[in-house]
């Protein structure tokens, strides 16, 4: 994990597949969450509702809804440092006011548990 990575102003970019369909530009950090104003672009739309409904369990405090939101969000988009390389594992919110947040590791969660 590099400081460089949690610069303000540093962009991480979100994936479906090869489509770039959201920027994620830092404003800010409270480890372990990083903060920023998320730039949703076309193919974002597709995954608006499963943020949404995740955003609403965490007000509900249904964990397990959340946690199966999280687990469909890294299942079908992925997220890169500023530098383009892949972050290993993430949880991340983007929020309707368009902010969002996200905790990361760059190694998968089972080999860090190891």
């Amino acid at each position: 994990m590099t400081n460089q990575n949690l610069t303000t102003g540093s962009i991480w970019r979100l994936h479906h597949g090869d489509q770039e369909i959201a920027r994620l530009t830092v404003t800010g950090a409270d480890m372990p969450w990083t903060h920023a104003e998320a730039e949703t672009l076309p193919g974002f739309e597709e995954f608006s509702p499963l943020f949404a409904e995740q955003e609403r369990a965490v007000d509900e405090e249904d964990w397990d809804r959340a946690d199966a939101c999280c687990t469909r969000i890294r299942g079908a988009l992925t997220m890169t440092f500023p530098d383009g390389s892949p972050v290993a594992e993430f949880m991340l919110h983007i929020h309707d006011d368009g902010t969002a947040g996200w905790r990361w590791h760059d190694k998968p969660f089972d080999a860090v548990n190891q």
